[in-house]
């Protein structure tokens, strides 16, 4: 049977902190006409003053897939924007806590995204009560690389200033989309 045209591609916009993610998911939803899954953590850490667990890190991770999984049916254009992915639970609990639950590494194998936006570290660091780490973004961004690679993820690196940040995205998306809609015809 061939491949639908109607599959709901999924697009994931990660990186370290402070490298405008949620700037650019949301740009990317308003531009492609479609809706942008919030980073749920967002919600859930701002109350708790950098005070992690390991269960704040597995609630999260339930929180973020049931915000995804709620949000699909609202999703334009047969395209859904995330604005981070379970995967940031697994990269900050190895951070904090040396390990990271099963629940979580095996369900980063199932959740496929089909292409992950990965933004640099060119930005200058925002400071944010929800942000702990701003001399550590080259590392992390080490780590998403070697996550993503281990993966098998398609990727693309995002950089840029400004408007020239956000056409870059939206450059990537739009080609991958491109190749998508080749692809399945």
């Amino acid at each position: 049977m061939e491949e639908s045209t109607t599959s709901l591609i999924k697009i994931a916009v990660v990186g370290p902190e402070s490298t405008g993610k949620s700037t650019m998911a949301q740009y990317l939803a308003q531009q492609l006409d479609t809706i942008c899954v919030p980073e749920y953590a967002r919600y859930y850490c701002q109350d708790l003053n950098n005070q992690y667990t390991v269960q704040d890190e597995v609630n999260m991770y339930y929180g973020q897939i049931a915000l995804e999984d709620s949000l699909i049916p609202l999703a334009k254009q047969n395209l859904l924007i995330c604005d981070t992915t379970i995967l940031t639970v697994k990269i900050w609990t190895d951070h904090l806590f040396g390990s990271t639950p099963a629940v979580v590494t095996d369900a980063i194998k199932s959740r496929q995204y089909d292409l992950y936006l990965l933004m640099d570290i060119d930005l200058p660091w925002e400071d944010d009560p929800l942000r702990d780490f701003p001399n550590e973004r080259e590392h992390f961004l080490k780590i998403w690389k070697k996550e993503l690679a281990n993966l098998g993820a398609q990727v693309a690196l995002v950089s840029g200033l400004g408007e020239e940040r956000m056409k870059n995205g939206l450059e990537s998306v739009t080609r991958f989309l491109d190749t998508k809609k080749i692809r399945n015809t």
